[in-house]
């Protein structure tokens, strides 16, 4: 077992006063960390932290935020091979995959730099009605003050930084509690934030149990809660917080349409790559597709040679496509399902096996909407093909999920894409590109058991901000 890491509370580098977390490589199960979980003494002295830093911080000027955040984007661009890898140790990421994380990362934090000067406001015309006449109105944003981050381990870096840097750039102050799957790349996030001159008590990681964790949620001194994970784990903390802000990022089994019209080539390309980019654990990974009868086979007989041909195995090789699952566990589940499906009509055109916590890509067919493969998150290499033969069929199939982030739609009709695009339940419909397409700007979130809230760093910005109106009368 390896030296402690320590934890970042406070503005200072200490050792956890809680359980020791080993922090494993899921593909050899060597230790890549050891560190010890807070105390339910360090939350609340983050969390003090964060509280006295704000009455400092939310004052500190807008191009100064900017500033410090452009030097984050900068300083992560120049540790872009050390976080890829550690990424990659940590959660089996393949290293070309992790290299397109820290990416990203870098982006986000350069968009929350040039969102930190645009925190704004609108003049309300307050004699739009007779009791407005002689006043003059406007609103601006107030940041909430303490924002509790919650994050997982799927993107254990840029999904940090989709909290931390719309935090920061609103003026708020930010205790992080990451998951305890990779501890590592969240630990090097606040090794940069320091660097980047953000005053102590800013910025708090705080690997915790659950039971610490509950002190985020209930703490009356933190505003607003923002955690991506599990359905299950979300409906806790909408329950937990009370009258917070709160935004919920959750589950998915993103469904992607293929209608006749479609290119089939880009498709394919699109939806193996969305389907089994590490290992399809990501919340709008490709799960669902539906192909028209008439290309059914056309379609498949294109998809399955590519999925076969993905190579599996150490993340760290430059020419690994697929690496492990996070643990065995998950993917024990997933094989289970698979077996239940197959049982029950489902037909497997590729894969199935599982060694240990690696599962081979799979793709079944003739699935039905009751099998968990198509009404429940799988987050694991495994496709769920299904047909149909008119655009409502479509529409109905897709909206049959509890779920509802993304979705997708190939085809080159217009008419099919605007009924998509309006009577899909989802978040956002991605046109022509797979169900896993996300660009950091956007708005990003879901309906239903999808979640509550957006992200997006100028939509973050909104969900970590206040509105204070002013009305004058001269």
């Amino acid at each position: 077992m390896g030296e402690v890491t320590k934890i970042f509370v406070a503005g200072e580098w200490v050792e956890g006063e809680g359980d020791l977390i080993e922090d494993k490589n899921p593909y050899n199960g060597e230790t890549v960390a050891v560190v010890r979980r807070a105390s339910a003494r360090q939350m609340e002295l983050a969390i003090e932290a964060a509280a006295e830093a704000f009455k400092a911080y939310r004052r500190v000027l807008a191009y100064k935020r900017a500033d410090m955040l452009l030097t984050v984007s900068q300083k992560i661009a120049a540790r872009q091979e050390e976080l890829a890898r550690t990424i990659a140790l940590e959660v089996a990421k393949p290293i070309r995959t992790a290299r397109a994380e820290v990416a990203r990362a870098v982006y986000t934090f350069r968009i929350a730099s040039e969102e930190a000067r645009r925190v704004g406001g609108e003049y309300v015309p307050m004699d739009a009605v007779p009791a407005g006449e002689g006043r003059v109105g406007y609103f601006y944003r107030q940041p909430v003050g303490v924002v509790g981050a919650i994050t997982p381990f799927n993107f254990p870096l840029n999904l940090v930084a989709h909290k931390v840097a719309p935090a920061l750039a609103a003026g708020n102050t930010v205790v992080v509690k990451p998951t305890e799957k990779a501890p590592l790349t969240a630990l090097k996030l606040a090794e940069i934030l320091e660097e980047a001159g953000f005053p102590p008590g800013t910025v708090s990681v705080v690997p915790a149990s659950a039971e610490v964790t509950d002190i985020l949620l209930t703490s009356p001194k933190v505003r607003k809660i923002s955690f991506t994970g599990s359905v299950p784990v979300g409906k806790y903390i909408r329950d937990r917080v009370g009258l917070k802000k709160v935004t919920l990022e959750l589950g998915s089994n993103s469904a992607n349409i293929i209608f006749p019209s479609a290119d089939l080539e880009r498709a394919v390309d699109a939806t193996v790559f969305g389907a089994f980019a590490h290992a399809g654990q990501s919340c709008i990974s490709v799960q669902r597709i539906y192909l028209h009868k008439d290309i059914e086979q056309a379609f498949l007989d294109r998809f399955v040679p590519r999925v076969e041909a993905l190579k599996l195995g150490d993340p760290l090789l430059e020419e690994t496509d697929v690496g492990p699952m996070i643990d065995e566990p998950a993917a024990q589940k997933v094989e289970s399902w698979v077996i239940e499906a197959r049982e029950a009509g489902a037909a497997l055109l590729t894969g199935g096996r599982r060694e240990a916590n690696m599962f081979w890509p799979t793709v079944l067919t003739r699935t039905t909407p009751e099998m968990k493969v198509v009404c429940e998150e799988v987050f694991a290499p495994l496709v769920a093909v299904a047909t149909f033969s008119t655009v409502d069929e479509a529409i109905q199939q897709v909206n049959l999920s509890n779920y509802g982030l993304n979705a997708a739609v190939f085809t080159r009709d217009l008419g099919e894409t605007l009924r998509c695009i309006d009577e899909l339940e989802v978040g956002q419909v991605i046109v022509n590109d797979a169900s896993n397409f996300r660009a950091d700007h956007m708005p990003y979130g879901g309906v239903k058991d999808s979640g509550l809230g957006r992200e997006g760093l100028r939509y973050a910005i909104e969900e970590m901000t206040e509105i204070k109106l002013a009305v004058i009368r001269p």
